[in-house]
């Protein structure tokens, strides 16, 4: 199950109140993204031709996971594919050793939207003996919800690459495709303007190696610019290509970059959230030769997630006497917003709050206003920006959020003073209301 911490979207509610004319406890964090399943489907698998070995037809058991699980059309969803026993083993006798498996695959899309996702992996594995079992892995990559409905995700075809004294390849597939399903998410029909997807023939290649791309969703004639990202900066491998009348774009990029960790595609200038792509993984696979007498040392900086933690669940607002039409006022529990995805998107923190409800009367949303505050912890890419003062109500306000950049991310805490006009003459006892956060 993916943890409620770690999902792109978080939904919190906190329960406000005060004794007398008041709010008392209780809250509930919202529901994370449903449990994956496990599936088995026959792998055809191919070592490479320097282990002598014919190929090998296993079985591999794999599950898919995703971090949100009710998305609505126009969201990204970050999907994970792990394999939890590859078909294939180390094809040499040679004990393989830690971190130099760099995994790559596809997940098959179906249902409601169709199509191939790449995913990408970190090069970190266990020891594995000669002959000896392959570790579990799992790659990670996004795509763009473009359709209502519900969608299902399969595994794919995967590769295991591997960087010990030679470069090698053991390339498996599935032998009866597409594999079962996994995972299904269900999307809303709620399209935003930003439709626009991108997706790539290949998760890896070497060096100058062109890598096949097609899309939707953008402006018909549009000028598409396809370029590859190292991270959240972009590099100097790029192309263009025009939108065709249904916004269509295919073609061809080669990527010479050896830092590329994913491709995006966008109209106009340089990248925006209304206007690009969420990023495809790729990975550039260095095939370079050391130098006699060398050692190539690499590392990983690995992207996480987008995250919300609130300091509390409940909120006691202060009493007000009845027939004085005085406010009852309270402080909002802190948030603390922890982007850590390392890449061009900001976020927004945005609250809404139910009718309060009391002993055969009700407190309209209407009468919740608050003050936001926000700050940001020393060294963060971002800086956050406190909402406008103002009525909260049922329809919502925005509490904090940071713009769009070459590189967002950091830590902040969002705060706010409450005030609830109440009534003069609202009859006497304990009223409550829920205030729901939604972090996108």
């Amino acid at each position: 199950m993916v943890s409620p911490r770690r999902s792109r979207r978080r939904r919190w509610a906190s329960l406000l109140g005060a004794t007398a004319l008041a709010v008392t406890a209780g809250g509930a964090l919202a529901c994370p993204a449903g449990a994956a399943d496990n599936v088995d489907f026959a792998t055809h698998c191919i070592p490479p031709a320097i282990a002598g070995i014919p190929p090998i037809d296993g079985t591999t058991t794999a599950k898919i996971t995703v971090d949100n699980t009710s998305p609505k059309v126009g969201d990204t969803v970050t999907v994970t594919y792990t394999v939890v026993k590859a078909a294939a083993s180390n094809p040499t006798v040679i004990d393989l050793p830690a971190d130099i498996m760099t995994p790559t695959g596809v997940v098959a899309l179906g249902g409601a939207q169709t199509g191939n996702i790449t995913v990408a992996g970190p090069k970190k594995n266990d020891p594995v003996p000669g002959n000896g079992a392959f570790p579990s892995f799992s790659m990670t990559g996004t795509f763009t919800v473009t359709s209502p409905g519900a969608i299902t995700l399969s595994p794919g075809d995967y590769n295991i690459h591997t960087s010990y004294i030679l470069e090698l390849d053991t390339v498996c597939t599935v032998t009866n495709p597409p594999a079962p399903v996994s995972e299904t998410i269900t999307a809303a029909d709620n399209p935003p303007a930003n439709t626009r997807n991108l997706a790539l023939g290949s998760a890896s290649g070497g060096p100058g190696d062109p890598v096949g791309f097609t899309g939707g969703g953008f402006t018909a004639g549009a000028t598409v610019t396809v370029a590859g990202r190292s991270g959240s900066v972009e590099t100097a491998d790029r192309t263009t290509v025009t939108a065709d009348s249904s916004g269509s774009i295919s073609g061809s990029l080669v990527v010479h970059d050896l830092t590329t960790t994913g491709v995006v595609a966008y109209e106009g200038s340089a990248w925006s959230s209304d206007l690009g792509t969420s990023t495809a993984a790729y990975v550039v696979i260095d095939d370079t030769p050391v130098p006699e007498g060398s050692q190539k040392l690499t590392t990983t900086v690995r992207a996480g997630d987008l995250s919300m933690e609130q300091s509390g669940d409940s909120v006691a607002m202060s009493t007000v006497d009845f027939g004085s039409g005085d406010p009852s006022t309270g402080d909002l529990n802190a948030v603390t917003v922890k982007d850590y995805r390392g890449g061009p998107a900001g976020w927004s923190l945005t609250g809404k709050v139910t009718d309060f409800s009391g002993p055969g009367a009700k407190i309209d949303a209407g009468k919740l206003s608050w003050t936001p505050v926000c700050t940001t912890k020393a060294d963060s890419p971002s800086t956050c920006q406190a909402g406008s003062s103002g009525v909260v109500g049922s329809a919502g306000a925005t509490l904090a959020s940071t713009p769009d950049g070459t590189l967002t991310g950091g830590e902040f805490t969002a705060k706010a003073g409450l005030s609830l006009d109440v009534p003069a003459f609202t009859p006497p006892g304990s009223y409550a209301g829920v205030l729901t956060l939604t972090l996108t």
